[in-house]
């Protein structure tokens, strides 16, 4: 699986990640700044949350890093957690706009 595939393969995983007050995933809310794949298949994903005092700051981020660590061929997964910059509805993709009834 070459580097692009492989990061196509994280952005679905993740898109099965949704927080559980809003009916959209993570990748379309914004929340996902960064996915970066090293050599080995080592996949950094850089993240923000709605808020720093998100009830899922606990989960969010743990069950994005087991989705991704169940791609075969991924040899290691890191995720941070950022606010730097703080999430804003602009980094909602036009899809979730349209779902949340901001379009």
């Amino acid at each position: 699986m070459t580097d692009e595939q492989l990061k196509e393969a994280v952005i679905l995983a993740i898109k099965g990640v949704y927080d559980p007050e809003i009916p959209v995933d993570v990748y379309e809310l914004g929340l996902i700044y960064d996915i970066k794949i090293f050599p080995v298949n080592n996949v950094y994903i850089l993240m923000t949350l709605t808020s720093p005092s998100c009830p899922s700051a606990g989960t969010i981020p743990v069950e994005i890093e087991e989705k991704v660590r169940a791609i075969e061929g991924v040899n290691d997964v890191s995720v941070e957690l950022t606010f730097d910059p703080p999430y804003t509805t602009e980094m909602m993709s036009e899809v979730a706009k349209l779902e949340l009834g901001f379009m």
